[in-house]
Order: structure tokens, then sequence, then C-alpha cells
């Protein structure tokens, strides 16, 4: 089968679906789920008790929120020019490859396929696995049937029952979407208005029934961290900075776990050849998904407020919605939770595969990866790029680290867990070059045809350049060693690259 380059497909988009062709099977609702579905999975349940723990008061908490929804509005508005300009498969990929040139595209799209999108993958899996064990107990991060075998000190890899659910949930949505787009369709839009309208359950639950004297909207001080008892080097180790710069240096760590729940948004680029009429779907599936979203997040983190302890709030390892359903409905609260959750996961697991699969495909076109993962199959998918994507995530739930404490006890956690943490900053450096490829692309190609254009330009790509800079270098600073080996997870692209582009990929 030939391989057409992405610029070749893009040339055919209105011809009506050929063999070797995405087809144009997308609309606006659900261009809409697509970016809802891949944004609403377990961060929204789980991130805000490590937030509230950095910062130590509900307004703080509150401001990290509405500031990562402020990235992520500015964000859509920048890269809705982008994605009308080139709706192309791979959109951010081709975004920073036209901008910029094919060694930074394949960077991107390099890491997207090694941790970022793959690893994100895989920790949704677990979370819903992880929940699943909360309905059948069988299913537990300790109920081995392959128990740890050590690689060396710091990591071991196994397969429990946990493991083995996240992993054949992997694989089943892998399968579902090589089965055609309407079925990934269906699947996407079925579940994306469930777990919105469960996590408006959430909200309601929270600000109605939950609502209480003794949360900490009436028991602790809004704004003033260190009348809560909060001590900034104790939130931080290590930390030199003191007063109202340490404060400020926190509620950027802080603002980590709520980019991570609303990241993703720019996922429905990724399918940017498969939606109808794009010049005008993806802009407004973009700007209406990331507001919905947006605002149900805060309202969500209001309902916690309003609803738990501050104390409560800042437990570490629990899930903080389910806190707040078991304080509102009792016990009955945990069971529902842990349905909203799965529900939840499910589906932002279908939209991250379904949308993920299309960046590698789109690299092999360009002759940038393996070159089978250029094949299309009968029902016009990338079914290659979604096999290679679905083995790959699901081997990134198999590693475990370890830890082992003063009796010699080991304690096993997730790898790709810790290899996000490393690329976070890394990808928003990545999500910075993207909206910076507005101001060059304007320059480069003016007379491009742009069926949308950035509202308020250049002061709203200014704004989230100067925002996502400020918070890169943050999270730069307060954790140098992660930092820095996520950048040098990128930069391994770099020598696989050079491989490619002397021709080994176009014999793979």
């Amino acid at each position: 089968m030939s391989i057409e380059t992405t610029d070749d497909a893009a040339a055919h988009r209105e011809a009506g679906p050929r063999p070797g062709q995405l087809q144009r099977g997308l609309g606006l609702l659900d261009a809409t789920m697509i970016v809802v579905g891949s944004m609403i999975g377990s961060g929204i349940f789980i991130t805000s008790a490590e937030s509230t723990r950095l910062v130590g008061a509900p307004g703080w908490l509150l401001a990290a929120w509405a500031l990562a929804g402020l990235l992520t509005i500015t964000g859509a508005l920048c890269c809705a020019e982008l994605a009308a300009m080139m709706p192309r498969a791979g959109g951010q990929y081709v975004f920073l490859r036209e901008a910029y040139g094919p060694a930074l595209g394949f960077l991107f799209g390099w890491s997207l396929f090694l941790v970022i999108q793959t690893g994100t993958i895989a920790a949704v899996a677990v979370a819903f696995a992880r929940f699943t064990g909360v309905l059948w107990p069988w299913v537990a991060a300790d109920n081995y049937l392959v128990a740890p075998v050590r690689l060396s000190a710091d990591y071991a890899v196994s397969l429990s029952t946990e493991q083995l659910t996240a992993v054949s949930l992997i694989l089943l949505l892998t399968y579902t979407n090589t089965r055609g787009l309407r079925l990934g369709r269906l699947i996407q839009n079925a579940f994306t208005f469930t777990k919105t309208a469960a996590l408006a359950g959430l909200i309601l639950v929270g600000l109605l029934v939950g609502w209480n004297a003794g949360s900490a909207a009436y028991t602790s001080a809004w704004w003033d961290s260190w009348a809560n008892g909060w001590n900034p080097q104790a939130a931080q180790p290590g930390l030199a900075a003191t007063g109202g710069l340490a404060l400020a240096m926190l509620l950027g760590r802080a603002m980590t776990g709520p980019l991570f729940a609303q990241s993703a948004w720019n996922n429905v680029t990724f399918t940017g050849s498969e939606i109808r009429d794009p010049g005008r779907n993806l802009p407004r599936s973009l700007l209406v998904g990331c507001a919905v979203v947006v605002g149900l997040y805060l309202l969500a983190n209001l309902a916690y407020v309003v609803t738990l302890p501050l104390e409560v709030m800042q437990q570490p390892g629990k899930s903080i919605a389910t806190a707040t359903m078991q304080a509102a409905l009792g016990p009955a609260g945990t069971v529902l939770m842990a349905a909203f959750i799965m529900v939840s996961t499910f589906g932002c697991n279908n939209g991250l595969i379904l949308a993920g699969a299309r960046v590698n495909y789109a690299m092999a076109c360009d002759r940038l990866f393996f070159g089978r993962v250029a094949r299309l199959n009968s029902r016009h998918v990338p079914a290659v790029a979604l096999a290679v994507q679905g083995v790959w995530a699901s081997l990134l739930t198999l590693p475990r680290t370890v830890t082992t404490d003063a009796a010699g006890r080991a304690t096993y956690g997730n790898v790709y867990n810790q290899l996000l943490e490393y690329i976070i900053p890394a990808d928003l450096v990545f999500y910075v070059l993207m909206v910076g490829a507005v101001v060059v692309l304007r320059h480069k190609r003016p007379a491009a045809p742009r069926p949308y254009r950035t509202p308020g330009y250049p002061l709203v790509p200014a704004v989230y350049v100067l925002l996502a800079t400020l918070l890169t270098l943050d999270l730069v600073y307060l954790a140098r060693l992660t930092s820095g080996l996520g950048f040098l997870l990128v930069l391994t692209g770099l020598p696989v690259y050079y491989l490619w582009r002397r021709g080994a990929g176009k014999r793979i």
C-alpha cells in the first residue's frame, strides 16, 4: 500500500474517503465530546488533595484551578486558529512541524508516544482498575498473578489483578477503535455524556447536600495559609523562600494537578483529518469543550471546600471526591463515586486512545516512524498505529518503583507516574511552542487561509506564553532532578529522528 504524507492526505480531504485515506466522520458534537471526554478522567477526583496540601487554604486551591483554567482557555483560543488553518491528522505535531521544522515536530510526537500519551493512557487505566477494586475486591494492587521481580534496588516488574484489569481495558478500547471511527465515536459520546452528568451530580450533592458549617469554607482562613497551620518548608522540604514568595512558588506547583486534570484538550486536533467542516467545527469544539470542563472543575472544587474540613481535604493518597460523597451520603457515596470514576476513566481512555494513534500515523506518513504505522485498515482507521500505541501503553503498566522503609519493607509504586512527573515541564514547553506557532505562522504565512483567528491577538498568546513560562521555570526550580530527566527523555528523540531521516525508518 502506498504511503501519503500528511500534506498529500490534506490535499484530498474533500474528495471523500478512498482506500488509504482517513474518513471525515466526526461532527461538531463528536469533536466536542472528544475534548470533554479526554479532559475529564481521574484528575478532578484526586489531585485537589495534593494541591490543598501545597497551598494550605481553600481560596488558594480555587486560585490554582482558576489559573490552570486560564491557561487552558487562552491555549485553546490560540490552538483553534492553528487547527482551523491545518485540519490534518497529527494536530499539534503538524503545527510544530510547519512552524519550526520537522525535528521539533518529531520531538513532540516522540515524547507523546514515549510517555505523555501512552503514560496517561496507562495512568487512567490503572485508576479505572483501582476503583473497580472498590466494587470487586479481587482487583487489587497487591493481589499478584506474578509477584514483583526486582530489576534493581529502585525498580521491579509485576502483574497484579489491578494491572491485568488496566491492560485489559487498554487492549479492549484499542480493539474497538480498530473497528472503525463510528464505533469509537459512539463509545466516546455515550461515556462522555454519562460522566459529565456524574460530575454534575457530584457538584450538586456537594453544594446542596454536603454543605455544612464544619467545612473548610467556614472553619479555615480562605487566604491566610499560615493561620491554617501551613508551613511552606513542610509543604516543600528544602524550600529556601519564605513569605509571599514561597506561597507564590508553591501555588505554581499546586497547579500541576489541575493542569494534568485539564490536559489532553488538544487531542481533538490529532483527529483533524476526520472532522467535517473543520474550519468551523474544530474551533467551536475546542472553545465549548474547554469552557464546559473548566467551569465544572471550579464548581467541583467549590463543592469539596463547602463539604470537607481542610485537614480531610489534605489527606494524601485518597480520592477527595470520594470523601465528599461519603460526607454527604454516607457509605453509599463510596460505591457511587467508584462507579462514577470507572465511567469517567473508561470514556477518557477511549478518547486518548482514539486521538493519540493519529499522531503516530501522521509521523509515519512523513516517514518519521515505522512505515507500517502509516497504513489504514479497510475501515479507514490507523489500526497498526492503534496497536503499537496499545502495546506500549500496556507495557507501561507493568514496571513498578520500589521504596524500602527502615524495617526493610518494600512498597511498590507505578513507574509511569514518575515518568509523567518528569515530563510535565517539557510538555508545558511544547504547549508554549504551539501557542507561539500562531505568531510564527502569522509572519511566515500571512496570506494562508485562516477560517478562525485568535481573538485578542497578540495579547491572548502573550498571556499564555508568560504564565506558562513562569510556571515552567517554577517547576524546574522546585524539582530540578525530575525536570532535568524529563528534558533528557525528550532529547532522546534527537538521535532517533536523525536515524529515521537517514532512511532506517522507511525500511522497517
